[in-house]
């Protein structure tokens, strides 16, 4: 067994070494642009390349895809001599000094903590310039959709790199331009001729369990307001969260989405709702409980509420309301109608 002494390493630098990555993760503010040009020097050098001619600076992901669009002298793209290449062969040459027992170790004591964080915000920000770009044409979108993911898999995520870059801290000097860039900048696009960076956000705003959260602005925002919306981890646009400060029973009633419908209670207030909408209760069994609003315009309102049984990863148990057919007389029969089942039929085997 390789010892982590045996590699210089220490449990306290595992710890460190993740602290430093999680730090880098959700670093906020202006990029330290020299530090972060002199790792991409060091980048094309340790690949056996020639330095960019160029580097060019973005304000967000959006921006940068448009840049890297607009080049016409940009080259091929060098992403995999500058972080494919030398990203596999420290890792295997890291594997196999450790062995598979103790890299797997060291992944979870180091990476793995930070994979969760970076991949939902590496994966919110992919969606959300696709999401952008498609709203800036009116025609040939499927053409635009396909050109900017292609740019995007050119992409090496810098700051959002973060979870591997931990597992290789002090380790293998072919990885050193790649963590420089990442510690200073945000995402980066090698090209042969030209590379073209972009700022860290201005705002990141998470909840306890590290997710998306926000209820009064963007939960991820950059200088150009390139922004992501999220309510603890969904996304939700911009003007869905407006609109909670003006919410009403009747609003969140009419919402047909239950995953909105659910952060409009949560906004709201699962208490106030009842209390505001004259809501009764009518059943409770295992399944859940049934409350009925009586309308004096129009047919009853019928809910189920229950509660997932799967724990968030913060520990806690997301509650749903489920509008069901006003005829329903029991919170079993109302949650059997949401799979299509009768009461008599509905036997959960496992509880998700």
């Amino acid at each position: 067994m390789v010892k982590d002494e045996d590699l210089g390493h220490t449990g306290m630098n595992r710890t460190t070494a993740q602290d430093k990555w999680r730090a880098v993760a959700a670093a906020t503010g202006p990029a330290d642009r020299a530090a972060a040009e002199a790792g991409i020097r060091l980048a094309y050098r340790t690949a056996g390349l020639a330095e960019p001619a160029r580097v060019l600076w973005a304000d967000s992901p959006l921006a940068a895809v448009a840049l890297v669009r607009g080049l016409d002298d940009s080259g091929r793209s060098v992403r995999d001599e500058v972080r494919t290449r030398p990203w596999a062969e420290e890792r295997r040459r890291l594997h196999d000094a450790l062995g598979p027992a103790d890299w797997a170790a060291h992944w979870q004591a180091t990476g793995a903590g930070l994979w969760d964080l970076t991949r939902e915000l590496a994966d919110r920000i992919r969606a959300g310039v696709m999401e952008a770009a498609a709203e800036r044409v009116t025609d040939g979108t499927a053409r635009e959709a396909t050109a900017v993911r292609l740019v995007l898999l050119d992409a090496v995520l810098g700051q959002h790199d973060a979870a591997w870059l931990a597992a290789f801290d002090g380790r293998g000097e072919r990885l050193a331009g790649l963590a420089a860039v990442a510690a200073h900048a945000g995402w980066w696009w090698p090209y042969e001729n030209v590379a073209v960076v972009c700022e860290r956000p201005v705002e990141l705003h998470r909840d306890e369990a590290g997710r998306l959260d926000r209820g009064d602005g963007p939960a991820l925002a950059y200088p150009d307001g390139f922004a992501l919306h999220a309510w603890r981890g969904m996304p939700v646009d911009a003007d869905f969260l407006a609109d909670l400060a003006d919410l009403t029973p009747e609003l969140i009633r009419a919402e047909e989405n239950a995953e909105l419908r659910r952060v409009m209670l949560e906004y709201y207030g699962y208490d106030r709702y009842l209390a505001a909408s004259g809501a009764r209760h009518v059943h409770r069994d295992e399944t859940g409980v049934l409350w009925r609003v009586e309308l004096a315009d129009d047919e009853d309102v019928v809910m189920v509420e229950v509660v997932n049984s799967t724990p968030e990863p913060d520990g806690s148990h997301r509650t749903y309301w489920l509008r069901v057919p006003p005829s329903t007389r029991t919170a079993r029969e109302g949650v059997a109608w949401t799979f299509g089942l009768d009461s008599a039929a509905y036997e959960p085997l496992v509880q998700t």
